[in-house]
């Protein structure tokens, strides 16, 4: 019979896996298998810089979280050792990071995740992985926003040059 202390840590775990869950952006689910020590210290240390969270957990954990949390899809990714990323903000930094350390390290395998609270395959996260960041984003709608006001200020300019010429 199992312990009742280590049962309400269990219980305490899928309890936070849940959490992290709902509270999550993104979570992209990993399989780790064949990395060295240096490599996983690599991914978590660029994964860290971004401010996203990286653990290795246990399927069954992850499974009591998924179905409490009404995600029971994630459970097809849920086989092997299993790591997940966890983003609260951004959804497209981790799967730009973990897609582009897996072009380096084939032995790292993206499986699948969940965006926005809809379960998705790795076809869809490698399609956010080529999106550009936020602020990149951000500048694009900036630089089409200030378009048409520069080709006015040119245009006035050229008229403006124009008339002067014609005055001369």
């Amino acid at each position: 019979m199992a312990n009742a202390k280590v049962l309400a840590e269990k219980e305490q775990l899928v309890g936070e896996l849940a959490a992290k869950f709902r509270d999550s952006s993104c979570a992209i689910v990993t399989d780790y298998r064949g990395l060295n020590v240096a490599q996983v210290t690599e991914l978590r240390k660029s994964l860290r810089e971004a401010g996203i969270e990286f653990a290795v957990l246990k399927n069954t954990m992850l499974r009591r979280a998924t179905a409490s949390t009404e995600l029971s899809e994630l459970d097809q990714y849920l086989s092997g050792p299993t790591a997940i990323a966890f983003s609260k903000d951004d959804v497209v930094s981790p799967a730009k990071i973990l897609t582009q350390f897996a072009k380096k390290n084939e032995k790292l395998e993206v499986k699948g995740g969940v965006v926005e609270g809809k379960v998705v395959d790795f076809a869809q996260i490698k399609a956010l992985a080529d999106l550009p960041s936020r602020e990149g984003l951000l500048s694009m709608l900036l630089s089409v926003l200030q378009a048409p006001v520069r080709n006015f200020a040119l245009a006035v300019k050229a008229v403006s040059e124009k008339q002067e010429g014609a005055e001369a």
